[in-house]
C-alpha cells in the first residue's frame, strides 16, 4: 500500500516569549493559523528489514537531510518502536514550506508521516495520539497535525480553537538565506538578558480582532517577541518588512524564528496585488499568496500496489 498525505506551513499570528525555563524550553503564548501552503509526504511500505528510506524533492530540497535526522525518519521510527512494527517504508517529501524559515516545515512531514503511517499500519489512532506522538519530535507538531487557528501555551503543544471569523488572506515572503530557530533564541535571550521578561501572554484585542473578523485591527495587533532576534541575525529582513508596509499590507511580522515574513491582507485581490509588488522588489526567493485556517496533517490518497 502506498498513502499519500500532506501537512501545512504555520505562521503565529501573536508569539510571546517567556525566559527560558529549568528544563532548557522557553514557555509560550502563541496564537498559530495554518496556511494553505503545504508539504506532500508519501509513505509506502517496503520489504521486510529493509528499514526506513528519504527522498526530497520541491522547493529547497538540497537543504533538507534525507537521513535519520529527518523529522519524518525520526517519526517513523518514534511510531515503529511504540507500537512494534518493523519501520520498512519508503518515505517521499515533496517540499513547498520554506526551509528554516519559521513555518514549520519539518514539523509539518513528522505530521503528515504521522497520519500517513497511521492508515498504511491500520492503527486506528485518534488525532490527541498522534500529537501526543508528535510532542517528543517537536513543540510544533501537535499544532501541524490540528490545523485551524489555535492558543498555544507551554512550549506551543498546549492547544485550545480560537474563534476566528471569515478568512484571513496572507502573503508569505520567502528570504534568501535561513535562520536556526536554536540560534534565535540564544540571541533572544541576549537581547532581554538585562530585562524582565514576564509571563508570556496573548493580547485580548487580538483574540476579540479575530473573534469579529477585524482585518484591520488584526494587522495592528500582530506580535513577534523573537522578531527583534531575527532582525538582528538578519538585519536585511528590515527592509522585506518595509517593502510590504509600503506596498499597502494590514501588517507584517516575520514567522515564528524567521526568515520568512508574512503580511496581512484584506482579501484574496489584496493578497494577490501584494504578492506581485512584493516580487517586483527582486529580494525574495519567493512569495506566495495564501489563505489561513488550512487543515491540519491530512490523507489525501491511499493506493493498493
Amino acid at each position: 500500500m502506498t498513502v499519500r498525505a500532506s501537512a501545512p506551513a504555520k505562521t503565529n499570528v501573536v508569539l510571546s516569549v517567556g525566559r527560558k525555563r529549568a528544563d532548557g524550553y522557553h514557555g509560550l503564548a502563541t496564537i498559530f493559523q495554518a496556511l494553505d501552503l503545504r508539504d506532500e509526504v508519501v509513505v509506502a511500505q517496503r520489504p521486510a528489514g529493509a528499514g526506513v528510506q528519504v527522498s526530497v524533492s520541491g522547493a529547497d530540497a538540497d537543504a533538507v537531510p534525507d537521513d535519520h535526522t529527518n523529522l519524518a525518519a525520526q517519526a517513523t521510527h518514534l511510531m515503529a518502536e511504540r507500537y512494534d512494527i518493523s519501520p520498512d517504508v519508503q518515505i517521499t517529501i515533496t517540499k513547498a514550506i520554506p526551509v528554516a524559515g519559521g513555518m514549520a516545515g519539518g514539523s509539518a512531514d513528522a505530521a503528515a508521516t504521522l497520519v500517513a503511517l497511521n492508515a498504511l499500519w491500520h492503527l486506528h489512532l485518534s488525532r490527541d495520539a498522534l500529537a501526543e506522538l508528535g510532542f517528543q519530535l517537536g513543540s510544533d507538531v501537535p499544532f501541524s497535525l490540528h490545523g485551524g487557528t489555535m492558543l498555544g501555551l507551554g512550549r506551543g503543544e498546549r492547544l485550545t480553537p480560537v474563534l476566528s471569523t471569515g478568512v484571513l488572506h496572507w502573503v508569505v515572503a520567502v528570504c534568501h538565506g535561513g535562520l536556526s530557530t536554536p540560534s534565535v533564541y540564544r540571541e533572544f535571550d541576549r537581547l532581554t538578558a538585562s530585562r524582565n521578561c514576564g509571563d508570556p501572554s496573548v493580547p485580548d484585542a487580538a483574540l476579540q480582532a479575530l473573534r469579529t473578523g477585524d482585518v484591520a485591527a488584526l494587522g495592528g495587533r500582530l506580535a513577534n517577541d523573537l522578531q527583534p532576534a531575527a532582525l538582528h541575525l538578519m538585519p536585511s529582513l528590515a527592509q522585506v518588512l518595509s517593502d510590504g508596509s509600503d506596498a499597502g499590507a494590514l501588517g507584517g511580522i516575520v514567522s515564528g524564528s524567521g526568515p520568512t515574513v508574512v503580511f496581512l491582507a484584506r482579501d484574496r485581490e489584496h493578497a494577490i496585488d501584494l504578492a506581485v509588488l512584493m516580487s517586483a522588489s527582486g529580494r525574495l526567493r519567493r512569495v506566495h499568496a495564501v489563505t489561513g485556517g488550512a487543515l491540519g496533517a491530512t490523507v489525501e490518497s491511499t493506493d493498493d500496489d
